[in-house]
């Protein structure tokens, strides 16, 4: 759009443009502690995503969540969509784990085990070995069409589709059973949600670690932008030393050891920092929502410092405080007990010891009593009077097993049959019920709901085993 010329200037016009392709960043590889570190954590996710759908649990997969019978399998436990409380708990861990991390070290989870940081740094790594670092690579791209430029860039998209597909098919793997999944695969028997799922999954793979890579990070994470909120001045960050570093001098005039005798700063502003930084900002000007916390300028920076015969640290992980009043190692950590890291601490213990505590604790079935809405009560022979319950008793084990099923809360009250229940591992069956008070009842009791209780044991080869008891509340209706 035009904008105004500015005064004296006649008939200038400025062209603003509002809307613009951004510039491929192309990221310089580096070695150094902290990249180690990273692939350190690289290898391992994906050992537990890729290998965790193969491990066997007896006679079935050991993580399964089958949606279609309502299972959940977790190693030795099985889940019922009941036992929702537990990913609730595991959500609000992650939550303050997220909030703890970030309270104290920045974006750690964003640096090194982000499913979007890991996948690309997959991807890149792919793509060196294809085209070569960062020179190599903008040449190869501004190079015209020949036989080298498409078996380089054919190969790497050759590699990053089988990438993408096998995480896809690894992702559904969690959902099918996998050596099903696989079965289906080779023989083209992949049914329509499958293969949809894989596909979508594995789409979602290529073009967020293939194309979009910092464009994610800076534009789609909302992470990126509220997580201030949770950054304080005692926060460790990637934070670049100003006051060792500049003013900065230009390295042709630069020899090693000479920083201080040309009254010069230990920048020797080579720009290394900006070219292996994964979202191309600079972290020379300062704290900025694109930095993910890589520590990849730290690396490099690292390593020209040893070359000019200068201290590391010039850019390192730091606080603001630190930064500001020269906190030594020891002081820096003394800031990191501070009422937020305490509190997002405490209340993350509470709820890891209140889910292992629920878990230690758990029946080994569970049970859901319904009434039946068709005929809230009914009198029958005699002037008994009758209610109909249905009960879905679960069976949370991989053994078979019988439980027995019993009522009281009002005088007289019984089932109308002996209400035993067989299941088989990992079972659930609805059962109807009938519970029963004598006509007398109807005298001693007003109309209307009375609480009763449900009683349901399983039943063990020596009787009923009275520790494994489960016992549901609900009510029992007297006619006018």
């Amino acid at each position: 759009m035009p904008a105004p010329s500015a005064p004296g200037s006649g008939d200038a016009v400025q062209v603003v443009r509002l809307y613009r392709s951004e510039d491929k960043i192309h990221p310089r590889s580096v070695d150094g502690f902290y990249a180690r570190w990273r692939w350190v954590i690289v290898a391992l996710t994906q050992a537990v995503f890729y290998g965790l759908p193969w491990l066997r649990w007896g006679e079935r997969q050991a993580v399964l969540f089958d949606l279609e019978a309502r299972r959940f399998y977790v190693f030795g436990l099985v889940l019922y969509p009941q036992d929702f409380v537990y990913l609730t708990a595991l959500l609000m861990i992650s939550a303050y784990a997220l909030f703890l991390f970030t309270a104290v070290a920045g974006r750690l989870w964003c640096g090194y085990a982000c499913p979007q940081t890991v996948y690309t740094e997959i991807f890149m790594k792919v793509e060196r070995w294809f085209e070569g670092d960062r020179n190599a690579r903008l040449k190869l791209d501004k190079a015209p069409w020949s036989l080298d430029k498409l078996w380089r860039k054919a190969g790497k998209q050759a590699v990053w589709i089988a990438i993408g597909l096998w995480t896809g098919f690894t992702f559904v793997g969690y959902f099918t059973p996998i050596q099903t999944l696989g079965h289906e695969v080779l023989t083209l028997g992949l049914g329509p949600w499958e293969s949809f799922w894989v596909l979508f999954y594995g789409f979602a793979t290529y073009g967020n670690a293939g194309y979009m890579r910092e464009q994610v990070c800076k534009y789609m994470c909302p992470y990126a932008r509220f997580q201030s909120a949770m950054f304080d001045r005692d926060t460790l960050i990637v934070s670049y030393d100003p006051g060792r570093g500049e003013p900065r001098g230009n390295n042709a005039k630069r020899k090693k050891g000479e920083a201080r005798a040309e009254a010069l700063g230990d920048c020797i502003d080579c720009g290394l920092c900006v070219q292996v930084c994964p979202t191309g900002i600079d972290i020379r000007h300062g704290l900025q929502y694109e930095c993910i916390g890589c520590a990849a300028c730290v690396d490099v920076c690292n390593g020209v410092m040893d070359k000019m015969g200068t201290a590391r640290g010039l850019i390192r992980y730091d606080t603001e405080n630190g930064l500001e009043q020269g906190f030594t190692s020891a002081q820096r950590w003394r800031h990191v007990l501070r009422p937020r890291v305490v509190i997002y601490t405490s209340v993350l213990l509470v709820i890891c010891t209140a889910l292992l505590w629920s878990l230690a604790s758990r029946h080994g079935f569970r049970v859901d009593v319904v009434r039946d809405r068709a005929s809230l009560a009914r009198l029958v022979d005699d002037g008994w009077v009758e209610n109909v319950y249905r009960l879905q008793v679960m069976n949370a084990t991989e053994q078979a097993q019988r439980y027995r099923i019993t009522a009281d809360g009002l005088p007289g009250l019984k089932l109308t049959q002996a209400a035993t229940v067989d299941l088989g591992p990992a079972e659930a069956r609805w059962v109807a019920v009938a519970l029963r008070v004598p006509p007398e009842v109807m005298q001693q009791y007003k109309p209307g709901a009375h609480p009763v209780q449900w009683h349901i044991s399983r039943v063990g080869a020596d009787g009923a085993d009275p520790a494994d008891v489960l016992n549901e509340k609900s009510t029992f209706v007297l006619p006018r």
